[in-house]
């Protein structure tokens, strides 16, 4: 059975009632109450503005990732912008995990130029591939970071890791995390990638204005507004492009 480093995570202190974080759907979901993990891969799934993002920075910092991105080692700061969220979360964990990253889409960039500033040997690149993040597009960076730097029996969180990737890359990148999982791995991913919600096995977490539910994700992979949109292709716009 693949071990859950991560058994559950509940807001534990009330944030303040002034605060951005009191109004959040995933926030309000989760104070007084216990989100369990059941699955080696996890989605965070909703619209914009209910906290899936906050809520997984902040699992990765009350779990001792850089927030930017990066490891338990990354030690950097662009901008300190993150949300307290994270002192008000309780973590259940069963284990220890020997390896982790928390990859943020948004910030990788400013990870990708820490590595070059401080591989004065050159040898950190290594652990990435061998040819610096910055030299690649970046869809190429995120697939060398996964398929170099994750060496498994690891916590890996991912904030939206599709928006540099094309759909094949992304296939590319399921694949990766099929395989990792095998190594004893677990992920949470913050996505909304009806893609990536095919992924066999996987459970999601639908955080909703009005709450959140969580269950098994759909057969065909995708959230519920998405069909309408594909039947509504060729007429969604008057004037084609």
């Amino acid at each position: 059975m693949n071990p859950l480093y991560l058994r559950s995570v509940s807001v534990c202190k009330p944030v303040k009632s002034d605060s951005y974080l009191a109004a959040l759907p995933a926030v309000q979901a989760l104070t007084g109450n216990s989100l369990s993990f059941s699955s080696p891969v996890t989605f965070f799934v909703g619209e914009n503005g209910t906290g899936k993002s906050t809520l997984l920075e902040a699992i990765a910092v009350a779990s001792g990732f850089n927030p930017e991105s990066g490891t338990k080692n990354s030690c950097f700061s662009t901008r300190d912008t993150h949300s307290n969220l994270s002192r008000h979360l309780r973590l259940v964990r069963s284990g220890y995990p020997k390896d982790g990253f928390f990859l943020r889409a948004e910030s990788f960039y400013n990870f990708a130029s820490n590595i070059d500033d401080i591989d004065d040997d050159h040898r950190l690149v290594l652990s990435y591939g061998g040819v610096s993040l910055h030299e690649q597009s970046h869809g190429e960076s995120f697939l060398a970071l996964v398929q170099n730097r994750f060496d498994g029996n690891g916590l890996y969180l991912l904030d939206e890791p599709e928006a540099a990737l094309s759909p094949a890359r992304l296939l590319t990148l399921m694949a990766e995390i099929h395989t990792l999982v095998k190594q004893h791995s677990q992920f949470i991913i913050a996505t909304h990638s009806p893609i990536f919600l095919a992924f066999p096995g996987g459970v999601g977490l639908s955080i909703y204005r009005s709450g959140s539910r969580s269950g098994g994700l759909p057969r065909n992979g995708a959230l519920p507004a998405y069909p309408p949109i594909f039947r509504m292709s060729g007429t969604l716009f008057k004037t084609p492009v």
